[in-house]
């Protein structure tokens, strides 16, 4: 179902603000145009026939760009579909490392840092455990998916993982996960390794780390967050399709969009995920969006251990050599429908052909030098 209102539709209504919007860098402005234009007459298009029942269709191009409600369905496909072949027949945790408000305004000025130390702590700490012999004594592997985001848009940094049962020993030999509860680890004492692990890269990045800053990192508990293990490897797909590429907020939760304010959905986890609205001004909403715009270039699913990119070819049929054939999952096919453009959407049959290529329009307003417009075409 189409939604009423589009985060689109709130960047037109308020976008001479936003070009004019201190608190909007270069990058978030390029990003929310993008998103802005996004099927629209501006980023150009095709017009097709049938060349059976006549019907006509105009298509007009999509942005690409990943934090765009629109364009992530088949990018998440493509990438579920990939980690589908590489599930292992064991249990899998979830795990959520989640960092201080302390640190919130540091990434507003350094997200790059503050983000590459979060996917390193994370790392390093579930490293730390899985290697112990007295946990686990073997190289885990791990997925992980950054969230900066919480329900009202506010900066909510956060790294969702995804971790199997167990691991490769020094020998190679596979090694179950002992742990019965919620986690393979205890978590408390994760949370304390983490923070400890988070601190020290932040001073190996940012050398001039405060004393003060330091000092408030370690008054408070840091928060490492375990679920049970899923119930099997298609609950890992089902869930890895809800979390990999998702967005800040999606245009099926904006409920109203007016000229001066934006009312969208969400849930208060603190009420046992009570459904509620919130209605904010126009540009607190594109603010807040901005938060979550990420550093061009910076990778948000990263891959660690026994499932990473350079491992995982070797690493994975080598495990699933040693487990019981009797447990290997019965992986089932995810039913995607592959749009196809030839189809024509009146007579169904593969007879649209294109009449007319609709050319791009010129970039918004605000870009206005050669090497802004060059930055504006690359990004798209």
């Amino acid at each position: 179902m189409r939604p009423r209102h589009e985060v689109a539709q709130v960047l037109r209504t308020h976008w001479q603000q936003v070009e004019s919007c201190t608190a909007i860098n270069s990058w978030q402005l390029r990003t929310l145009s993008a998103i802005m234009r996004c099927r629209t007459a501006d980023m150009g298009g095709h017009v097709d026939a049938c060349t059976g029942c006549g019907q006509v269709r105009l298509s007009y191009n999509s942005c690409r760009n990943r934090h765009c409600p629109k364009c992530q369905g088949r990018k998440r496909e493509e990438w579920i579909q990939a980690r589908e072949a590489e599930l292992l027949p064991v249990p899998y945790f979830h795990v959520v490392f989640t960092l201080p408000g302390t640190l919130h305004q540091l990434a507003l000025h350094s997200p790059r840092i503050i983000y590459d130390t979060l996917f390193e702590a994370a790392w390093k700490t579930l490293l730390t455990f899985a290697t112990d012999s007295k946990h686990l004594g073997a190289r885990p592997g791990m997925v992980a998916v950054l969230h900066t985001w919480g329900q009202t848009l506010s900066l909510h940094p956060h790294l969702h993982c995804i971790v199997p049962g167990g691991g490769l020993t020094e020998r190679g030999k596979w090694r179950s996960a002992r742990g019965k509860g919620k986690y393979l680890f205890p978590v408390k004492a994760m949370s304390r390794v983490f923070r400890a692990k988070y601190v020290q890269g932040l001073k190996e990045r940012l050398p001039e780390t405060g004393r003060e800053l330091v000092n408030a990192l370690f008054k408070k508990e840091w928060v490492v967050y375990a679920k049970r293990p899923f119930s099997g490897p298609e609950s890992v797909v089902e869930y890895l399709g809800r979390y990999t590429h998702k967005i800040a907020i999606s245009n099926h939760r904006i409920k109203d969009v007016g000229e001066r304010t934006v009312s969208f959905a969400y849930k208060d986890y603190r009420q046992g995920a009570r459904k509620l609205e919130m209605q904010l001004e126009g540009m607190e909403f594109i603010r807040r969006l901005a938060l979550h715009i990420l550093p061009k270039g910076f990778v948000r699913i990263r891959h660690y251990g026994i499932l990473s990119g350079t491992v995982k070819a070797a690493a994975i049929p080598a495990i699933r050599e040693q487990l019981p054939q009797e447990k290997k999952p019965k992986a089932k096919v995810r039913q995607t429908e592959e749009y196809n453009p030839l189809l024509c959407p009146c007579c169904n049959k593969e007879t649209m052909v294109t009449l007319q290529v609709l050319p791009k329009r010129g970039p918004p307003q605000g870009i206005r030098t050669g090497r802004q417009y060059r930055e504006y075409e690359k990004g798209l």
